[in-house]
C-alpha cells in the first residue's frame, strides 16, 4: 500500500521553514530541542557594539544587532509574547512550535540572546549590508541604542516587518518601506513566503485568512516589480 504523502510533505515543509531562522527542527524521535553551541563557540572579540550580524540560511538570512558582551538583539516570530507577560518564559529559547504559531499569528518579539543562541552554529557575516547603505550608516552607538529601545513584543510580517527591517532601521535609519521592494524582488523571500503559507495549510488542514495573501501577494508584487 502507498503511504499517505501528506505527512511527508508537511515534514519537508516544516524542515525547510525551520532553516529560515536560527531555530532548528527537532530530529526524528527526539524528545527535546537541539541545544545551541556552548558559550565561547564564536570569537566575539572581532564584533563591535552596533555591528550588524548576518547568519545565512537556506532561503533566508537572519539578522541582528550586536550589543556587546556576547549579546545580540534580533527580531523573531514568537506566539508567547501575545499570551503572557512572563519575561522568564519569553526569554527561553524559542521552540519550533512557538515560532510557527508566531508566523501564523503574525506576532514576534525583539529579544536579546547570546551570539551562540542567535547564530545557532551558522557562519556570521559582519556589516555585510553596509555596501547597500554606504551613505546611510549611523554611528555604532546609535545603532545599538535603537535596537535596545525596540526590545519587546512587536507585530510580525514576513514581508513588511521582519528581522531585516529591524536591523536596517537600527543601523541605517531606513524606514521599512524603503527596503520592501528589495525584499520582494529577492526570489528567496518569495519562495519562503510560499513555504510558510503551505506549511500552515498542511498543519492546520485549512487556510486561515492571513495565509492566502502570504502565498500569493509576494508572487504578484515580485512579478509587477
Amino acid at each position: 500500500t502507498m503511504k499517505n504523502p501528506v505527512p511527508q510533505a508537511a515534514s519537508l515543509l516544516l524542515e525547510k521553514l525551520m532553516l529560515l531562522v536560527h531555530i532548528r527542527p527537532l530530529p526524528a524521535g527526539s524528545g527535546g530541542e537541539t541545544p545551541p553551541p556552548a558559550p565561547g563557540y564564536y570569537d566575539t572579540s572581532c564584533f563591535k557594539r552596533g555591528d550588524l550580524l548576518e547568519v545565512p540560511r537556506t532561503l533566508f538570512i537572519h539578522f541582528g544587532i550586536y550589543l556587546g558582551e556576547n549579546r545580540v538583539a534580533h527580531l523573531m516570530p514568537d506566539i508567547l509574547p501575545s499570551i503572557t507577560g512572563d519575561r522568564r518564559q519569553i526569554q527561553q529559547v524559542v521552540t519550533n512550535k512557538r515560532l510557527i504559531l508566531g508566523v501564523i499569528a503574525r506576532t514576534a518579539s525583539v529579544r536579546v540572546d547570546t551570539v551562540e543562541d542567535f547564530a545557532y552554529g551558522g557562519s556570521i557575516l559582519v556589516n555585510h549590508m553596509d555596501r547597500l547603505f554606504e551613505d546611510q550608516v549611523l554611528g555604532s552607538e546609535e545603532a545599538a541604542r535603537r535596537a535596545e529601545k525596540l526590545v519587546g513584543a512587536t507585530a510580525y510580517s514576513l514581508l513588511w516587518n521582519n528581522c531585516e527591517h529591524f536591523v536596517t532601521y537600527c543601523r541605517y535609519g531606513a524606514p521599512f518601506c524603503e527596503t520592501v521592494k528589495m525584499i520582494i524582488r529577492d526570489q528567496r523571500s518569495v519562495l519562503a513566503s510560499v513555504l510558510v503559507g503551505l506549511a500552515s495549510i498542511v498543519c492546520l488542514g485549512v487556510a486561515p485568512s492571513t495565509t492566502l495573501p502570504t502565498i500569493f501577494i509576494p508572487f504578484f508584487l515580485w512579478m509587477a516589480g
